[in-house]
C-alpha cells in the first residue's frame, strides 16, 4: 500500500437511497469524522407548506479518514453505505478547501441553488407537473429555471418547456 494512502483526507461515500442520515449517525458512533451537508428547502408535498432540511447531495456524504484497511472496512461495512467513490486505483480524495467551502455555505441561512447539470442528449424523467412520468431527451436550458425536453413517439418528436427543478435523471436500473 502506498504511504500517501495513510494521510487523512476527505472522501465521498455513496449511500443507499434516503439513507444519508442513518449512515451519518452510525459513522459518528464509530468516531469517524463525517460531514453531511444539508440545506433547507420547501417541502414538495402539496398538502403542506413546510421548510425541511435535505441533503445537499442526495445519496452522498463525506468521510475524513486515512483509509487504513481497518478504517476503510469500518466505513464501507456501515449499514446503508454502498462504496467510496473512486476509480480503478481506489477512492479519490476531495480537496480540504472544497469541504471547508461547503461547510461555510450550509452554515448560513442564505438560499443555496442546487440542481443537476444536464447536457444535450441526456435521458431525463419529468417528476412533477402536468408531464410527470414522461421520459425524454434533454435538449437545452431555456432561461434560468426552464429546460426544453424532447419526447419521441411513433417516429415523431414533440418538445416541451418544463421547470428545471421538475426534471431528473431516471433512476439507474440494477444489473
Amino acid at each position: 500500500m502506498a504511504s500517501d494512502k495513510l494521510i487523512p483526507a476527505w472522501y465521498v461515500l455513496h449511500t443507499k437511497s434516503r439513507s444519508e442520515s442513518v449512515v451519518h449517525e452510525q459513522l459518528q458512533k464509530k468516531t469517524v469524522e463525517v460531514f453531511l451537508p444539508k440545506i433547507i428547502v420547501p417541502s414538495r408535498r402539496k398538502d403542506r407548506k413546510k421548510m425541511i432540511r435535505v441533503p445537499l447531495f442526495p445519496g452522498y456524504l463525506f468521510v475524513h479518514s486515512d483509509l487504513h484497511p481497518h478504517h476503510h472496512l469500518e466505513i464501507v461495512k456501515t449499514v446503508g453505505a454502498v462504496k467510496l467513490i473512486g476509480d480503478k486505483h481506489g477512492p479519490i480524495s476531495v480537496p480540504d478547501e472544497t469541504i471547508a467551502s461547503l461547510q461555510i455555505m450550509v452554515a448560513t441561512d442564505q438560499p443555496i441553488i442546487t440542481g443537476t447539470f444536464f447536457t444535450k442528449g441526456d435521458r431525463v424523467v419529468v417528476v412533477n407537473g402536468p408531464f410527470a412520468g414522461v421520459i425524454g431527451i434533454f435538449e437545452r436550458y431555456q432561461g434560468l429555471d426552464r429546460v426544453i425536453v424532447f419526447i419521441e413517439a411513433l417516429g415523431q418528436f414533440a418538445a416541451v418547456e418544463i421547470n428545471a427543478e421538475d426534471v431528473e435523471r431516471p433512476p439507474a436500473i440494477p444489473a
